[in-house]
């Protein structure tokens, strides 16, 4: 299998914007995002399906999300919910989309064809990683 964007951002190949690693994840924001805030949860181990991981892999991946989610609602408290998605259509390497939101209409894919705000994504970014 050929390394995916996920990838080459865990070995250092690509830049992010990251917030958050364990053992066997890695989070950042993601470029496109659907609400501000939007991060995406990386299982370190490039798998296509994330019910291919060990369960010890599967832990660190949920444990990821779960904390990530918590910082969101830190940084984030006048939010309703925070959406979690699991997913891995757009590139196949299992991953979770986590976002802060209120309602339905904002739960929906945003432009990716627009220039990544580079700036906001770094200062949300460095507030998630202190929070």
């Amino acid at each position: 299998m050929q390394d995916s964007v996920f990838t080459k951002i865990i070995m250092g190949e690509l830049p992010a914007h990251k917030v958050y690693e364990n053992d066997g994840a890695i989070a950042i924001m993601d470029i496109h995002p659907i609400q501000p805030g939007h991060v995406v949860v990386i299982t370190k181990k490039q798998v296509p399906h994330f019910e291919d991981l060990s369960p010890l892999e599967y832990q660190q991946f949920t444990k990821a999300v779960q904390d990530v989610a918590k910082k969101l609602r830190t940084v984030f408290p006048d939010k309703r919910k925070i959406a979690v998605q699991i997913e891995g259509l757009q590139v196949e390497h299992a991953h979770a989309n986590l976002f802060p939101f209120d309602t339905h209409e904002q739960y929906q894919s945003p432009n990716d064809q627009a220039e990544p705000n580079h700036d906001e994504l770094a200062r949300i970014a460095e507030k998630l990683k202190n929070a």
